[in-house]
């Protein structure tokens, strides 16, 4: 009979209902989720701790995260695939991103593709200063890939970022029997074909798992996690040392007269392009009706 009852299993693909699942010690197979979970309003997610009894995924364990879409739970970091051109850095997407895995409490890992092609210092410092880990990647040094590597060895990471920013080509250098499918940009849009169909895990050499998930042009906010603007300003942790020291308690950090946000921002601490983006998402987030929540 599949599965080993009290045995935890991980869910590593969801392909129409059909879950494949691997044990502790490596074994994988394919099973359904039992009738009872849809009873209980449970959808398993690939990253899910799940336990299996008489052939079917019985039960789904308390998740520590989870992203909307596509559906991942328990990831240990969110990795952005940042190109330095085709396409050009999109600052804001980038920033609403690590918002989300502040607010998920996923740890951020920003990883910069095509430095051979264009500049990338002024993102590495404008992102080292706020203290997100940042690692330029170079195919031609192998020394680079490693260090790719040590970041995602014992962990369950995903890889986003917009499409064609080269998250397929980075998992193949780094592992290269992954063989996942490829696109070439599209000169006419700017952005690569969406190759990636749907969330898988990848087990890697070495231990941990990487999921590479569907590309996308233009980001929406709900895609990842609904933001409510009371708690934004917790997901820009650079704001930290300047929370509670404005002249209004209730200050929003946008235009308000003694925001200590935006003192650091006019003083040059906080990045002023950090401070737009959290602008713009704050407007977003206005706008989100009760319903979506």
């Amino acid at each position: 009979m599949p599965g080993e009852q009290g045995t935890i299993y991980t869910i590593i693909q969801d392909l129409r209902g059909r879950y494949t699942v691997v044990s502790p010690d490596g074994v994988s197979q394919e099973l359904p989720a039992r009738g009872v979970l849809r009873k209980r309003g449970q959808q398993p997610y690939v990253g899910d701790h799940v336990l299996v009894e008489n052939g079917a995924v019985s039960e789904v364990l308390p998740r520590k995260n989870e992203i909307i879409r596509p559906p991942l739970a328990n990831l240990d970091q969110l990795c952005f695939v940042v190109s330095m051109c085709e396409p050009k850095p999109d600052l804001r997407l980038l920033d609403k991103f690590i918002a989300v895995s502040a607010y998920k409490d996923i740890a951020p890992l920003l990883l910069l593709t095509k430095i051979d092609l264009a500049s990338y210092e002024t993102i590495y410092q404008l992102y080292c200063s706020i203290g997100i880990p940042i690692l330029p990647v170079d195919y031609a040094d192998p020394a680079s890939l490693e260090a790719v590597r040590a970041a995602f060895r014992g962990k369950v990471s995903a890889l986003t970022g917009n499409s064609g920013a080269g998250k397929s080509t980075l998992l193949n250098a780094l592992d290269e029997t992954l063989a996942i499918p490829t696109g070439e940009i599209s000169q006419k849009l700017g952005r690569g074909r969406h190759t990636t169909r749907h969330a898988r895990l990848y087990p890697l050499e070495g231990g941990g798992y990487i999921a590479d998930t569907p590309g996308f042009s233009t980001f929406e906010t709900m895609r990842y996690a609904v933001i409510r603007k009371e708690e934004l300003a917790d997901c820009f942790t650079e704001f930290a040392p300047y929370q509670g020291k404005c002249r209004f308690q209730d200050c929003a950090h946008t235009c308000e007269k003694g925001c200590a946000v935006l003192e650091a921002v006019a003083a040059g601490i906080i990045p002023r392009s950090r401070h737009e983006s959290y602008c713009a998402m704050y407007e977003e987030a206005r706008q989100i009706k009760e319903w979506e929540l």
